[in-house]
Formats: structure tokens, sequence, C-alpha cells
């Protein structure tokens, strides 16, 4: 499998960021929530927040788990997600590895960080969710035994 790296990864994130950025603008000038909230101890979420992180989910999850196996911005760039046996994964796990993405933001990015030092390019959300990135196209990339030997 040719696993996709830390660069390329980056440019898909930053492509998808794009239309969810504007989603969550418009989202918040609809509902009256303010863009930067002059209060840094405010601790309740706005609507925008909520429904931003649902919309959120529901694209990564959604996407990761279709047919298409890859969100916009992979699939711009050629890549789609795996699990380690080259096929499609389950709703299930794209939400756990959608989840896992916070642990590896939390830790200073860390986790993220890890694509561009491991053998197969996994962050720790893809060893955690058992995933893998890759070029190639959706049902194409499968279980090859030469490279699992």
């Amino acid at each position: 499998m040719n696993y996709a790296g830390f660069w390329i990864r980056v440019v898909a994130y930053i492509i998808d960021i794009i239309p969810l950025a504007i989603i969550g603008f418009i989202l918040a000038m609809i509902s009256g929530d303010p863009l930067i909230d002059a209060d840094p101890d405010a601790a309740v979420a706005g609507f925008s927040d909520l429904a931003g992180l649902i919309i959120g989910i529901a694209y990564f999850v959604g996407f990761e788990s279709s047919a298409y196996q890859a969100t916009p911005g992979k699939m711009a760039l050629g890549l789609i997600v795996t699990d380690l046996d080259g096929r499609r994964i389950s709703p299930l796990r794209a939400l756990g590895r959608y989840f896992a993405k916070i642990l590896s933001g939390l830790i200073l990015l860390i986790g993220f960080i890890m694509v561009a030092f491991t053998d197969r390019k996994q962050g720790l959300h893809d060893f955690l969710a058992s995933t893998l990135v890759v070029k190639g196209k959706p049902g194409e990339v499968g279980y090859d035994p030469d490279v699992f030997a």
C-alpha cells in the first residue's frame, strides 16, 4: 500500500476545513452567536458551537465511512481511509477515529505529528481506530499478503 504522508494529509485537512468554516460562519450569523467571544471565562457553548460539532462529526464520519472512503479534501488528493486490511471502514470506526483525533490534538498535536514518523504513516487516531490513510481509489485498495507478511 502507498501510505499518505504528513503534508498531503495536512493539505487535505485544510481543504476540508474551508467548507466547514463557511458553514460555521453562516450558523453563527443566523443564530446571533458572536464570532469571537468577548468573555474568555464563558463556559457555555452557543447553538452554532453545538451545531458545528454535529456537522463536523457528520462530515468526517459520513464521508470516511461512505463508498467514497474519503472526505472531499482527501478525494481531491487521491487519498482514502481504510481499515488495516484495506477495506472500507464502518461508521462506528469512523466515529471512533473522529473522537481519537481530539486526543491526537490535545497532546500538543503529537498524535498528528506521529504520521511523519511511523512506518505506515499512522497518527495516534489511526492506531486507536486501526485505520490507514492511503493513496488510491475506493474499492481498489485491499489486503496484500506481501505487505502484511
